[in-house]
């Protein structure tokens, strides 16, 4: 669980700690969505966290149409986005 904003930069390496190994590839893939789309390190964190949560690993495909349905739903914060994915029952959040 996120506590607080934090840049992409720095979750990435809280998981890393917490013994999640994200290939390089995976990586490049985050910040090209998160750039893709415009989202913010807020939105862009919540996003690699639902994505891991619901696919039980990182899925890019997933990940970047995660990015792409909070942009056309103009979903703009953590508390949005999490409120939305319980609502669409991705996640039992």
């Amino acid at each position: 669980m996120i506590q607080s904003v934090r840049t992409v930069e720095d979750y990435l390496l809280h998981l890393k700690s917490k013994g999640f190994q994200l290939r390089e590839d995976a990586i490049g893939f985050i910040y090209f969505g998160q750039q893709y789309t415009n989202s913010t390190d807020e939105l862009t964190n919540t996003a690699i966290e639902i994505t891991l949560k619901a696919q039980k690993g990182f899925d890019g495909s997933f990940y970047i149409s995660l990015l792409e349905t909070f942009a056309s739903n103009k979903i703009y914060s953590r508390k949005a986005a999490l409120q939305y994915v319980k609502k669409i029952e991705l996640l039992a959040v």
